[in-house]
């Protein structure tokens, strides 16, 4: 990587700068190693290790000496442009987290401690479904959702109901606890709730103004999916709206026939070869992938990078470490799609946070004051294209390299277009929820009001019960993810208006590679250096609004399949723009491991090696099921 300039300006400031990057570096080591351990469930994790870590990280930031000597260089004479920005940054970070109240620091500790112990017990839950013999069968809340998505027998779908919902009575005291403790710590903050500090700390405005945007698609999406809940029901009758039902009802039958096409070995070639035909690099980054479900492991997908991206203020430059992880058991049907999806997404987080070019980490890392919504947004553009004919067309192939049909596509999106405003209303539910639970007056915080707040939502927000129940969805119970949801649905009405931009600039979306470089210097290079709504604005050309999400939902299903088939044709003709078996250049050193294990490395030869290597360790720890 050619070294940059030397940061220009007084070199006691870049002194000063270096310091403090290099301090905050290690901090943010040791807490993400010892949370990837603990969430891994690897040999030597240790709960006890990942509070103090996470305390450690949390004192650091909340250092009043820092903050005072961070100030004390902005008010030096000669400062250049450049050593202001970033020190206004630092400056930033340190007034988000510090506090003048000393129960504060005691507080996050034993929020800390209290949710290490519930990470403990979740991953040690027997959770999992009893068939109708009355055997109990272990599984992830992915397999369960998957199973309930794919599997014809409804007893089996309702078992896998009841394991999900069986989540929430487990968390649901400890929960309590937590949330009771985080109310005090916000308040002693200064804060009306926990909810209003995370969202304020990382978004930079009112809780009141992101409820008026959210209120406002509610209003919008409430009569479509009242429609399509009518819909659904005339077309499958009654019980497909139960909520073990009515993910099967949608794509139950669609999916065992996109299966062949989207095979969970090629997951990762594929990924890397859309991602490098699009023109995203990763600036010399190292990626370490943990694809495959186990027991003890953490029940979500997720990307974080121990390294941050940052170029020193000597002009050198220090790639991003990211660690990737997804939850597929390779033999289930939909295990492919569900892998491409998630490699797609926390991809996508990843090549975003190894692209911001700024003179310190504070500038890359995840956490407030960078921007839930922004994140989110990189992540859910990149995902979205695995529900395109455009990408299927040129991707998905079974192991004969045949094509997937258009009829499978046509089929999957009659069977899902109508009802996509589910998913809006899926999504909306968390922040409702959440919303909810903060205005708790103390005293009704408890595991039984809070399992039937839940209910609740799900049935104001969603139409009834549904096939997630809210108390399983993990980011509501850790304290990093914590009011943390509305970022996806502020994103997700970024990514139509991003995807409606990239459309009109360049007629595609799938191969394109100037959209590699526009995503890296328009939304990447930044980092938390910009607010979200001005770098959505200056991505898109225009302020974020929810109109390109609201047509979407409101196209004709005529229209909308005329479109699909028409890429889909172009892209069967046009084939991916790098054919399977060529190797894709990311820039990038990828790691495949499972757990403890390390299967392959792709500075060993490259990465179509290792993705071979790959492939065969699958076959023999997974074989397919008979």
């Amino acid at each position: 990587m050619a070294a940059e300039t030397v940061l220009p300006g007084p070199a006691e400031v870049n002194s000063f700068i270096e310091e403090l990057n290099q301090a905050y570096e290690k901090a943010h080591l040791e807490y993400e190693k010892s949370f990837w351990s603990t969430k891994m469930g690897l040999t030597g994790a240790s709960a006890a290790e990942l509070a103090s870590t996470k305390t450690a990280y949390d004192a650091f930031l909340a250092d009043p000496a820092r903050l005072a000597a961070v100030r004390e260089a902005l008010g030096r004479d000669g400062l250049t442009p450049e050593q202001r920005h970033v020190l206004e940054i630092m400056e930033k970070t340190f007034k988000t987290y510090l506090t003048e109240d000393p129960r504060v620091a005691e507080l996050k500790e034993r929020v800390n401690e209290l949710e290490a112990e519930l990470q403990n017990a979740r991953n040690g839950m027997a959770l999992g479904y009893t068939d109708t013999q009355g055997a109990f069968h272990k599984a992830s809340s992915v397999q369960l959702r998957n199973k309930m998505r794919t599997d014809d027998d409804e007893a089996m779908r309702k078992a896998c109901y009841e394991g999900l919902r069986s989540i929430g009575p487990f968390v649901a005291e400890k929960f309590a606890e937590i949330v009771r403790t985080r109310q005090r710590l916000a308040k002693a903050a200064g804060y009306e709730n926990f909810y209003s500090m995370k969202f304020e700390q990382a978004e930079g405005f009112s809780l009141p103004e992101l409820f008026e945007i959210l209120d406002g698609l509610e209003q919008r999406t409430r009569p479509i999916m009242e429609q399509a809940r009518k819909t659904l029901a005339e077309q499958k009758g009654e019980p497909a709206l139960l909520p073990w039902n009515i993910g099967y009802s949608l794509a139950g039958d669609v999916e065992k026939k996109m299966d062949p096409y989207l095979p969970f070995d090629s997951a990762v070639d594929i990924w890397a070869r859309t991602f490098a035909a699009l023109g995203i690099k990763y600036r010399g980054a190292t990626m370490a992938l943990d694809l495959c479900d186990r027991d003890g492991k953490y029940s979500n997908g997720f990307c974080h990078w121990p390294q941050p991206a940052y170029f020193k203020t000597d002009g050198s430059w220090v790639p991003s470490r990211t660690n990737f992880t997804s939850l597929a058991t390779p033999s289930a049907v939909g295990s492919g799609k569900t892998a491409l999806v998630t490699l797609l997404h926390e991809g996508g987080h990843a090549a975003h946070f190894a692209n911001v070019l700024q003179r310190s980490p504070f500038f890359s890392q995840e956490r407030a004051p960078t921007s839930v919504a922004y994140a989110e947004t990189q992540s859910m553009f990149l995902d979205s294209l695995a529900g395109d004919a455009a990408w299927l067309g040129r991707y998905a192939l079974n192991s004969q390299g045949e094509v997937m049909p258009w009829e499978v596509i046509e089929e999957k999106i009659k069977s899902t277009q109508p009802f996509e405003v589910f998913q809006v209303r899926a999504m909306l539910s968390v922040p409702y929820f959440e919303k909810a639970l903060y205005d708790l007056p103390e005293e009704e915080v408890t595991g039984e009001r809070i399992l039937a707040l839940a209910d609740e939502i799900e049935s104001k927000i969603e139409g009834g019960p549904t096939a997630r129940p809210l108390m399983s969805v993990p980011h509501i119970l850790s304290d990093e993810s914590s009011g943390y949801y509305q970022g996806y649905v502020l994103a997700e009405m970024a990514v139509h208006q991003t995807r409606a931009a990239f459309k009109a600039k360049y007629g595609r979306l799938v191969d394109e590679p100037r959209i590699g470089t526009d995503l890296a210097e328009g939304y990447w290079a930044p980092g938390n250096g910009e607010s979200y709504l001005k770098l959505v604005e200056n991505a898109t050309g225009g302020p974020l609004s929810a109109d390109a999400w609201v047509k979407q939902l409101q196209t004709p299903l005529k229209e909308r399949l005329e479109e699909e088939k028409k890429e889909y044709e172009a892209a069967v003709a046009a084939g991916p723009a790098i054919p399977a078996g060529q190797e894709a250049d990311l820039d990038m050193r990828i790691l495949l491991v499972h757990g403890d294990e390390q299967v392959a490395d792709s500075a060993d030869g490259g990465l179509s090696k290792a993705c071979d290597i790959y492939k065969d360790w699958l076959r023999k720890t997974f074989p397919a099921e008979q």
